[in-house]
């Protein structure tokens, strides 16, 4: 009775929301208990359990209500069911530490069954701590998350290849090694390959060095699931392209899952082949968005709790705001806040956090108008010399406008000086450019992206 009464509303449930968000918040809940007009729903993760319980519980009430059922109270429970209880990786999986890493956790890589496969000490398997149990879900990545859900349940089915992309620091290596742990949970033999591109651009170039191609393309063409982090750093690589693009053309052929990260969209990685930008997008190309504020709060509370610390809302709050756009970042603010407690035996209290973090939030004196010429110039890799030169193409002009919009919001010039800084010699350009940019940055995810990563760089 349970059961059918439950699927009758979860029924209804995926007709009223989008397929990503009965998929991420409804699809795993189970109907515990229904008794003495309080209703019990047992729930995967505490961040489904908020979610329900503050989005979602008055359409519940409702189309419980349409099944002729009206509880005085839904309550949400954490639940794991045996089924989705994660199994344990077989001990003979292969240990491989990256050398320099500060990982507190070891990295693992499951061995190729090819014995005559190229090995490298530094090559930098998935990390166990990345899993969708603790990646926190809000309206930027929610598309995303259901997307690797839904490939981790069946790898090579849809979704190929998937192509996440956005601004540093906003979950994407932690999503896309979420898919290939989940994978190997379910199935241990599974090849799973997880590499940055940088990797696998060095790994070509010892296997040209040793003449071990035929090795080298063996392990990757081999894989089960092919997971490549920041594609972008592969771009102007020609011969490194070419191999990759029959690497892609082989495990697609296969069916085999390719699954790719970078902070830009396929159309706006530069010098890339137009082959591999077209395949790129024969799967699904999603946009991580910058978190919103409710999923930085979940974040710092989940971190909160992994050191055993439970913080009070307003610091949640304040340090939600204080760090807006990456999220490692935002983790470096609560640790520094959390040491700063603990080494003088204090509790954090809001006080504390506002009195250390608020100075670290104003920005380094020393940062001057050329390093920020030079750093946008370097993104978007045209010449500082275009940029102040008297070149009007657009990939001249844009980068050009973003340095004075960067100009302004960080070392607040005048225009004047802005547009003596960029070679002008009318300021209404600086103003036109700021204002510009300011709208642009505002409707497109894109150019956000852009300007946080030239920001993140700056202050790195």
């Amino acid at each position: 009775m349970k059961d059918s009464l439950w699927q009758a509303v979860l029924g209804e449930v995926e007709l009223s929301v989008s397929r990503a968000s009965y998929v991420t918040w409804f699809k795993n809940t189970v109907l515990l208990k229904n008794k003495d007009n309080v209703l019990v729903v047992g729930v995967p993760t505490i961040f489904v359990k908020n979610q329900l319980e503050r989005k979602f519980n008055q359409l519940i009430l409702d189309v419980l209500k349409k099944n002729g059922v009206e509880p005085d109270k839904v309550e949400y429970k954490i639940h794991v069911s045996s089924s989705g209880t994660l199994h344990k990786r077989s001990k003979e999986e292969t240990v491989m530490v990256l050398p320099g890493s500060n990982a507190p956790a070891p990295s693992t890589v499951k061995p190729s069954g090819n014995s005559n496969s190229v090995r490298h000490s530094y090559r930098q398997g998935l990390n166990e701590r990345y899993t969708f149990d603790n990646f926190i879900v809000g309206s930027g990545n929610e598309l995303a998350y259901a997307a690797c859900q839904a490939i981790a349940s069946a790898p090579g089915e849809r979704y190929n290849p998937l192509f996440l992309y956005g601004g540093v620091g906003i979950g994407k290596t932690h999503l896309i090694q979420a898919v290939g742990n989940a994978i190997l949970a379910t199935n241990p033999k599974a090849h799973v390959v997880y590499i940055s591109s940088e990797q696998f651009v060095q790994e070509f170039l010892d296997a040209i060095r040793y003449k071990k191609n035929t090795d080298f393309a063996g392990y990757y063409r081999s894989a089960d699931v092919l997971i490549v982090d920041d594609m972008q750093f592969i771009a102007g690589k020609e011969k490194t392209q070419e191999e990759f693009f029959h690497t892609f053309n082989a495990l697609h052929q296969a069916n085999k899952q390719i699954i790719i990260s970078s902070d830009k969209p396929p159309k706006d990685i530069p010098t890339l082949e137009e082959r591999l930008r077209s395949r790129f997008n024969w799967g699904m190309s999603i946009d991580m968005q910058i978190p919103d504020f409710e999923t930085r709060c979940a974040i710092v509370q989940t971190k909160a709790t992994v050191h055993g610390i439970s913080l009070d809302p307003g610091v949640v709050e304040y340090l939600a705001s204080h760090v807006q756009t990456n999220i490692r970042e935002l983790e470096g603010a609560l640790n520094q806040l959390l040491a700063f407690c603990e080494m003088r035996g204090l509790q954090p209290e809001i006080q504390i956090a506002t009195s250390l973090l608020g100075a670290s939030k104003s920005r380094p004196k020393h940062i001057s108008p050329k390093q920020i010429v030079e750093r946008t110039a370097k993104h978007f890799q045209v010449s500082i010399d275009d940029i102040l030169g008297p070149k009007r193409d657009k990939d001249i002009v844009v980068p050009r406008q973003v340095a004075m919009y960067i100009l302004r919001s960080e070392l607040h010039l005048s225009f004047p000086k802005i547009a003596r800084e960029l070679g002008r010699k009318d300021h209404t350009t600086a103003i036109h450019s700021v204002e510009k940019i300011e709208k642009e940055s505002s409707l497109d995810a894109d150019m956000r992206s852009a300007i946080s990563a030239i920001k993140e760089r700056l202050y790195a």
